[in-house]
């Protein structure tokens, strides 16, 4: 049915424009934005039938998130509906975000308490029905985050993906606003063994699953790429089910400027993108997860290893250059930046 079934929260994203303080901005910019929903609309971008699974409450701010799904091409037609109880006990959630320049770092703040993603139970999707005639499923460390539902049905997912013969693929991506590192490895322990492409950065696999990088700093902002290689290496010794390993590297050089390289392991030998040295970020939220939907895409057309960490390396690169969570990179500019070809302007 599907290329891709991802499944997670979205949220309204308010954003402050030209670098203000959220506290001295007077509008805001509206965008939507959310893990599992942004490699659902990469994939999109790039000529995959995608779909996105979640629960959102039935009003104005449900809305907006599926039409934004729509509209970027993305079927949401899977999204379990709950009424509005008129007073908010339960609701869709929103991050705010001020992104940084310089010296001072992006911050993200978010507002998703009592969301209507964290009452999900086991038994509420159809995922038989959904992974019907679908190829790849995709989920986060951030779904099972959310609530002892969402865990125990982010498991329930995994189990009928591969019961279905779906390929898998989780982020790890740990967020410490949602919980600790104690917390995240005794649950993601319970989502691994149904997972096939295992994807994080250093910081992800130090909390989530005990695997330090050697040579990472305290703020993860820099890091040997030789020293990851041990990383990867345990994951796949520690889950014979993973068949393969991607991460991205970030060196933080200051609040918009950052150097860039995607790593990928396939249990025997490792394959490096290009180094994007110094590159220039509209806004950086979003870069890991289009890194994930250029590996679903390299992975299900069939292409080398090589050119899968290749193209997922400059589709997302490319994903900074955009304001928003989304990539607007087109699979064209993604080739061309992978070849290191010109940014002059093309006329």
């Amino acid at each position: 049915m599907y290329d891709v079934v991802t499944f997670g929260e979205a949220m309204i994203r308010l954003s402050s424009p030209e670098y203000r303080r959220l506290e001295n901005a007077s509008k805001l910019d509206v965008e939507i934005g959310g893990g599992e929903y942004n490699v659902a609309v990469g994939c999109a971008h790039l000529g995959l039938k995608s779909a996105w699974v979640s629960r959102l409450v039935d009003n104005w701010t449900g809305w907006i998130i599926r039409n934004k799904g729509r509209e970027h091409g993305v079927d949401m037609s899977n999204i379990l509906w709950t009424d509005f109880d008129g007073v908010g006990l339960e609701r869709n959630g929103f991050y705010h975000m001020e992104v940084g320049v310089g010296p001072r770092a992006s911050a993200v703040t978010y507002d998703r308490g009592h969301t209507a993603i964290m009452n999900i139970k086991p038994g509420m999707v159809d995922w038989a029905s959904v992974f019907e005639g679908s190829k790849w499923f995709h989920v986060s460390g951030i779904t099972p985050a959310l609530s002892e539902g969402a865990a125990e049905t982010t498991v329930e997912a995994l189990v009928a993906a591969r019961d279905a013969g779906v390929t898998t693929s989780f982020d790890l991506n740990f967020r410490s606003k949602l919980w600790s590192a104690e917390q995240a490895q005794e649950t993601i322990a319970k989502c691994i063994p149904h997972v096939q492409v295992l994807i994080g950065n250093e910081e992800d696999f130090e909390k989530t699953m005990g695997l330090k990088a050697e040579g990472t700093s305290g703020d993860y902002d820099a890091l040997d790429p030789e020293s990851y290689k041990d990383v990867a290496r345990k994951a796949v010794s520690q889950y014979p089910n993973v068949t393969l390993v991607g991460t991205t590297l970030r060196v933080a050089k200051t609040g918009l400027l950052n150097d860039w390289r995607t790593l990928l392991y396939d249990g025997s030998e490792f394959y490096f993108s290009r180094i994007y040295e110094n590159l220039e970020m509209v806004d950086r939220v979003g870069g890991g997860d289009n890194f994930s939907a250029g590996i679903i895409a390299g992975m299900l057309e069939g292409e080398p290893a090589q050119d899968i960490v290749d193209f997922a390396g400059a589709y997302s690169a490319l994903a900074h250059t955009f304001p928003g969570d989304v990539n607007w990179a087109t699979r064209a500019e993604a080739e061309s930046a992978m070849k290191g070809e010109s940014a002059r302007i093309r006329r």
